[in-house]
């Protein structure tokens, strides 16, 4: 017997997924539309909070119609898996950060492209403005709907081997990351060895010694307590760590119109109380690290950040074809702008 491709699998799957989404809609004047929000984090990060802070207000505003059940810390899928549950129904929502769509929308790698954005107000233009409306769209041709991008703000890194001031001081060094090319790139440009690695192994692997270094931002950081297992955390802020807020396109679109307009409302809520609040989260949990005592937290001043953004740069070419150069030139439009 011939195997079924996976991509056949898929698609069996999927009509299977959207005969359980009808089912659950089409029953939704006897019982609460369930939605479950799946991600990785822990529930005291911003995407964290920004998931709680949806719920509690979509079961209160639309109790009776709606509840929304959120399962941090992969309680149900990795970011690795997550994607194809959505797209069959298994999960309503999820948000993944973008390096998890490589194998879907490889353009979302352009949030992943080290020291693209000149600030935030860049950052924002880009999400809100052309850019981010085409990157929505193609994210549609795949049945997800992409309904919002939440911060978590920018990495940092850290080892375990030694203070890191130079690109230089990376190289050798073994580098948990996400399943992103762009990412293994990054490390590849300073000599780093990059090692993918589900985000929930990364704890063990540092204490271990499987992996002398990660990126990260320092809510994640913090909430997953990397800094009782690394001596080196530089403040980088190399690359912008976001999270595409997606559902299955079917489910969203054959909710109720009230429903639906209002969990929209909902989320720009949520989106915007999260892009004042993230940098607000990230700087608190920041300063719990260094009052542990346990990381040595080494600060760079602008000529040391100038020499990674040069090390770097060549990933922005390397990926030009992949990404798309007129999105890449789009945000360096923006930079000039902000």
């Amino acid at each position: 017997m011939k195997k079924v491709s996976k991509h056949l699998t898929i698609g069996l799957a999927m009509v299977l997924g959207f005969a359980m989404i009808m089912a659950q809609v089409g029953t939704a004047a006897a019982a609460p539309i369930k939605i479950r929000f799946s991600h990785v984090v822990s529930p005291n990060t911003p995407k964290g909070q920004a998931a709680d802070m949806f719920a509690k207000l979509a079961n209160e505003r639309l109790a009776g119609k709606v509840e929304v059940q959120v399962f941090p810390n992969s309680q149900l899928y990795t970011d690795g898996k997550v994607l194809d549950a959505l797209s069959t129904g298994s999960v309503e929502m999820a948000a993944p950060s973008t390096a998890k769509f490589t194998s879907w929308v490889p353009q979302l790698q352009l949030f992943d492209l080290p020291f693209l954005f000149k600030n935030s107000d860049a950052l924002y233009d880009t999400i809100d403005g052309k850019v981010g409306k085409k990157l929505y769209k193609m994210l549609g041709k795949k049945n997800m709907l992409g309904l919002a991008m939440w911060d978590n703000g920018f990495k940092q890194v850290g080892n375990n081997n030694r203070e890191v001031k130079t690109p230089a001081d990376m190289a050798g060094l073994k580098y948990r990351i996400m399943s992103s090319k762009v990412l293994e790139a990054q490390f590849n440009a300073v000599g780093g060895n990059p090692l993918v690695m589900p985000f929930s192994e990364v704890y063990s692997a540092l204490e271990q010694g499987v992996i002398d270094g990660q990126e990260n931002t320092w809510s994640n950081m913090y909430s997953k307590k990397f800094y009782e297992v690394q001596k080196y955390i530089t403040g980088t802020d190399h690359g912008y760590l976001g999270y595409m807020v997606v559902t299955n396109a079917q489910f969203w679109n054959y909710l109720p119109k009230d429903v639906r307009a209002e969990l929209e409302a909902i989320l720009q809520e949520v989106t915007a109380w999260i892009r004042v609040n993230a940098y607000k989260i990230n700087m608190d949990q920041k300063q719990k690290i260094i009052d542990a005592g346990t990381t040595k937290v080494t600060e760079l001043t602008e000529a040391e950040k100038d020499a990674f953004r040069k090390a770097f740069k060549p990933v922005h070419n390397e990926f030009r074809d992949v990404i798309g150069g007129d999105l890449i030139d789009a945000v360096y439009e923006l930079n000039a702008k902000n």
